[in-house]
């Protein structure tokens, strides 16, 4: 806690507290210690894990939610668990993704408004992003209520597409609840509020399995039950992050008033905002969609039943080991956010390169599980003989792929901190188009033949473009550059000098981050 006799004279830093208060709140030049170097870079990679590892948990424990889901239908019967794999791959292409993306835009707004102590933006891109995200949902709404006809009409069996149907029907309320939850989970993480995420997400999943037990044994609505259990229960998540908020927190909005606040709606326009989640959608959509263009290139191949399955199992595992990777680069986001918007290039630089560091780190820690794995991960899923020669063969290269994935992922949560999300997106489109696509299906097919190894192959030549892509960017970002963007971006220049009149104070209490900003 500062100790300084007036607010105005404060300069600390809201995550992590610094040794004393300087006297301005930029950068200043001063002579390192030795000591000073270490213990900062041990403080940011603290910061860093706090902020993660409650994602984590929270990222981990919808994962078995999904989990949950996939037993339910698989325990109904054949038709039900194709019609309902079918519709989740097809809301997350068309829906989900596209909901996820646009929400991720309001990251850097919130990151460096709250680094810079102007809460007052955080409320509107909250509510902006909301509005943004309802509107994008019907559109949305309307492709899922034609999908059995676009099924029926591109080839799929009409009973796996009736089936299908029904699950997306009931799936339907669930894009009102996402327009809410993910720029919600946005606001908070950019308050450094991460731990009740994962409180929410056990007491939603606590009540899952009662739920589909109800709607589906009970009231025997079959698939359908399983689609509004799964609705039902991000509601729940919802709710509980709700009250966490009315609860527990209390940000006054007119704390962060200063003269460069003539209009609060002139800090954050309706066109910046939706060009950084437009380019954060492109982002975001683009990879998401390579997996689903994968799993469709799996049945021309020598194989096709069993690549198709493999592929299932090895992107069940891949998306298991991404929830690390991305809790790691939302921290990072946070962080660069915080510093930039406090006007600290050379924090935000070390924040910069303590993610990367971190993200290589996890990267080989994740090379190394999926390697380990390679004779019995796939024997949890399937007896499949085939199955199992595919999967176990492509292990070792899923496991390689890493090993860009997660720094990269980190350098994507650098870009998106310094609200370059669009410089994301075109390292993305290059790797995952220019670069990974070509080389699948050369691999795959012709002129090297190498069937199921050469997709992910291709996907192994993607992921290290992309990282050596994205740690350029980072390496030769200018720092000080980035913070007048961030003062642009916030309305004004960072707070400052005799321009102070609020202080963040960070306080933990019941394991649950409270921030309470006092005028």
């Amino acid at each position: 806690m500062c100790h300084c006799s007036k607010v105005s004279e404060c300069q600390q830093p809201l995550l992590p507290p610094p040794e004393s208060c300087p006297p301005i709140l930029l950068d200043r030049p001063a002579r390192p210690s030795p000591s000073r170097i270490g213990g900062g870079t041990i403080a940011e990679v603290a910061s860093i894990v706090r902020l993660a590892m409650p994602m984590v948990g929270a990222g981990l424990l919808m994962y078995m939610r999904s989990l949950v889901s996939m037993l339910f239908l698989g325990r109904l019967g054949r038709l039900p668990l194709a019609g309902g794999s079918l519709a989740l791959g097809f809301a997350n292409i068309t829906g989900y993704s596209v909901l996820s993306g646009l929400a991720t835009g309001m990251d850097p707004v919130c990151g460096q408004a709250f680094g810079a102590g102007r809460t007052s933006l955080l409320a509107a891109a909250l509510r902006r992003t909301v509005f943004l995200l309802l509107a994008a949902s019907v559109p949305i709404a309307a492709l899922w209520l034609a999908m059995d006809r676009l099924l029926v009409a591109v080839g799929q069996d009409p009973d796996i597409a009736a089936s299908a149907y029904q699950f997306i029907l009931f799936s339907l309320p669930d894009l009102a609840v996402q327009s809410f939850l993910h720029p919600l989970r946005v606001y908070l993480r950019a308050q450094s509020i991460t731990l009740p995420l994962t409180y929410a997400a056990v007491m939603a999943l606590s009540l899952h399995v009662p739920i589909n037990v109800l709607l589906v044994e009970h009231l025997a609505l079959g698939i359908r039950g399983v689609a509004l259990a799964a609705v039902l229960t991000n509601l729940n998540l919802l709710l509980f992050l709700l009250a966490y908020v009315y609860f527990f927190t209390n940000v006054n909005s007119k704390s962060t008033k200063s003269i460069h606040d003539n209009d609060r709606d002139d800090a954050i326009e309706w066109g910046r905002l939706v060009r950084l989640s437009l380019n954060s959608c492109m982002s975001v959509c683009l990879e998401w969609w390579w997996y689903e263009i994968m799993v469709l290139l799996c049945g021309v191949l020598a194989e096709p039943k069993a690549a198709v399955a493999a592929m299932g199992i090895l992107i069940q595992t891949t998306s298991l080991v991404y929830i690390f990777p991305h809790s790691l680069g939302c921290a990072v986001s946070t962080r660069v956010g915080h510093e930039l918007g406090a006007g600290r290039p050379d924090r935000a630089r070390a924040a910069a390169r303590v993610g990367l560091a971190c993200g290589a780190a996890l990267g080989v820690v994740a090379c190394a599980f999926a390697a380990s794995l390679r004779g019995i991960w796939g024997r949890m899923f399937t007896a499949d003989e085939a199955i199992l020669r595919l999967a176990s063969s492509a292990l070792p290269i899923l496991g390689a792929a890493e090993l860009g994935n997660c720094p990269q992922t980190a350098g994507c949560g650098v870009l998106r901190g310094s609200a370059r999300i669009g410089s994301a997106a075109r390292i993305n489109v290059s790797a995952f188009y220019g670069v990974g696509m070509p080389a699948a299906m050369a691999l795959a097919f012709w002129p090297a033949r190498l069937d199921f190894r050469g997709m992910w192959a291709g996907m192994l030549a993607a992921q290290l473009v992309c990282a050596a892509l994205m740690l350029l960017a980072v390496r030769k970002t200018d720092w000080h550059e980035q913070v007048a963007r961030a003062r642009e971006l916030t309305g004004g220049a960072a707070i400052a000098g005799d321009e102070i009149n609020a202080a963040a104070k960070v306080v933990e209490e019941s394991g649950l981050l409270v921030v309470t900003v006092l005028s």
